[in-house]
């Protein structure tokens, strides 16, 4: 089916359970039109009597964590992530500090209270200590963490903690060096490791490491990975490969703790419990972790409790749903904080009840173009 909208109308996707994706159509909030009239699904009234600063989605899922991909630029170009070709946004395309923490504010004063800056690589962006100085100031944010590739961490560990980051998660998809330069298209694995070292000793911790596990690729390093929570101290969380294309397999949880508890030890479960889906444990005598995220064996939908802002300024309600509300133009007109919250009120209570990767549906944006 064929729609021909005004552009007086956005179109936003949205998800009822258990069905495939129906369109809706949202009211342009670019101008005043609608403002007064919207009228929130029946079960905000359910939260009517909640805390007025805890957020809620259609689907009664507490809301309160919000990653914000500051540039969708990145000094490295991993398989998973993206063809290799960079056809990155113009700078005047890419939301600015000053707007990026408007946005965080709104949110924050309705029940965010969790930020995490990703990319891209959020380092490649100049001067990103200023943007966590300025939402370390936001009312209601109790913690700012980063998802980085660890290359410049070496050189910024210390000034983003002096700035208030308080954690940092690195990725890391092998211990090989040849492997990783071949992962990553030319990164350099020692420079990372120092990284890493150098944002333990500034006090960014826990630094957790991020491994996609890739069939054919590393999944032969799931044991070094693994021995590395007990030789090294390292926390490590596994991450199930999603299906970016079409026909792409992916090594299941199942199959890690098969290999981990077969070659190295009983994983004990721990009592961890951050603001993700991962599920941790222990092995006899390691001082780190092993997480285990798997969006694709065991879907976390039921527990999310995430919103996504692109770059160019997207709310994205589901990393793997193509479903977003255009803030930019929002932000870069006369319309009030007060306007602007109805409208994410509007779209979070539109966040899908879960994804559809099981249904063949996959999403069309590259992961750098996502934040992750």
């Amino acid at each position: 089916m064929s729609l021909t909208l005004s552009t007086n109308t956005h179109i936003i996707k949205a998800f009822e359970p258990d069905s495939h994706p129906q369109q809706k159509i949202m009211p342009d909030y670019s101008n005043n039109f609608g403002l007064q009239s919207l009228t929130a699904p029946a079960a905000s009234q359910a939260n009517a009597s909640r805390c007025p600063t805890e957020l809620y989605d259609g689907h009664n899922r507490r809301i309160d964590y919000l990653r914000i991909s500051v540039t969708d630029r990145c000094n490295l170009s991993c398989v998973y992530c993206g063809d290799g070709r960079c056809d990155n946004l113009p700078h005047d395309a890419i939301l600015t500090y000053e707007e990026i923490t408007r946005v965080a504010n709104i949110l924050a004063g309705m029940g965010i209270s969790h930020i995490r800056l990703t990319g891209g690589e959020p380092l490649v962006r100049p001067k990103i200590d200023v943007l966590i100085r300025m939402l370390k100031q936001l009312n209601g944010i109790d913690e700012i963490s980063m998802t980085t590739n660890g290359t410049l961490l070496e050189r910024w560990a210390v000034l983003l903690e002096k700035s208030g980051l308080r954690r940092v998660n690195v990725s890391v998809d092998s211990l090989k060096p040849e492997r990783f330069r071949e992962i990553t298209r030319g990164g350099d694995l020692g420079r990372v490791l120092t990284g890493i070292e150098t944002a333990r000793q500034a006090g960014l911790n826990p630094v957790k490491v991020n491994t996609v596990v890739m069939p054919g690729v590393n999944d032969d390093e799931i044991i070094d990975f693994a021995r590395w929570t007990i030789d090294r101290g390292a926390n490590v969380r596994f991450i199930e490969q999603m299906p970016f294309a079409k026909g792409s397999a992916s090594v299941t949880v199942a199959d890690m703790k098969t290999a981990i508890e077969t070659s190295v030890g009983k994983l004990e479960p721990v009592r961890e419990h951050g603001s993700g889906p991962a599920n941790y444990f222990r092995l006899p005598l390691a001082k780190g972790t092993i997480g285990f995220i798997q969006p694709v064996s065991n879907c976390f939908c039921d527990n999310c409790n995430r919103l996504r802002l692109t770059a160019d300024g997207k709310l994205r309600l589901c990393l793997l749903d193509d479903s977003e509300l255009d803030l930019k133009p929002m932000l870069r007109s006369d319309l009030t904080d007060d306007e602007i919250r109805q409208a994410l009120q509007w779209a979070i209570m539109n966040k899908p009840a879960r994804h559809h990767l099981s249904d063949g549906i996959i999403p069309e944006k590259m992961m750098r173009q996502i934040g992750g």
